[in-house]
């Protein structure tokens, strides 16, 4: 009796400290981060409600660099009425690390914009989180920050 409950506190030890395990993280979902990551790059430039819709989780919060906190909704329609306009998109110096179903993502971003019909220049440091959610990558959060000068 005695083995046979060392026995089950043992498997019930192993199978818990097995919960605890990110599951994914591959070079699949490395490469699928890095595919939408670039597909909400060409969505900003480009931007559609489709594109930007399926890109962008129902629950974004995100963090502009000027302080702003914006959502799905304000940062879709920033996109579609000009309000945050990108002529161009650069990203450099891109990590991306997954750990189970999220993704931490950062990047220099340099664009060109005419935010509001007003020409101007952006360099600005971006941290995404992206969550898997129905099998695909969607952005749960974003920070932008000015580089130190």
């Amino acid at each position: 009796m005695f083995r046979k409950l060392c026995l089950v506190a043992a498997a019930a030890a192993l199978f818990s400290g097995c919960a605890g395990l990110p599951a994914g993280g591959g070079a699949n979902d490395t490469a699928a981060v890095t595919a939408a990551a670039e597909k909400l790059r060409v969505a900003m430039v480009d931007p559609t409600r489709e594109a930007l819709s399926a890109l962008v989780a129902d629950d974004l919060s995100y963090g502009h660099s000027g302080g702003k906190i914006d959502t799905k909704a304000g940062f879709i329609a920033d996109l579609l009425d000009g309000k945050s306009d990108f002529v161009t998109i650069a990203i450099s110096e891109q990590t991306v690390k997954v750990v189970g179903d999220a993704a931490i993502v950062r990047h220099t971003l340099i664009a060109d914009t005419l935010d509001a019909g007003k020409p101007g220049k952006v360099n600005i440091k971006i941290l995404h989180v992206w969550q898997k959610q129905g099998g695909q990558w969607k952005l749960l959060a974003r920070q932008a920050v000015r580089p130190p000068v």
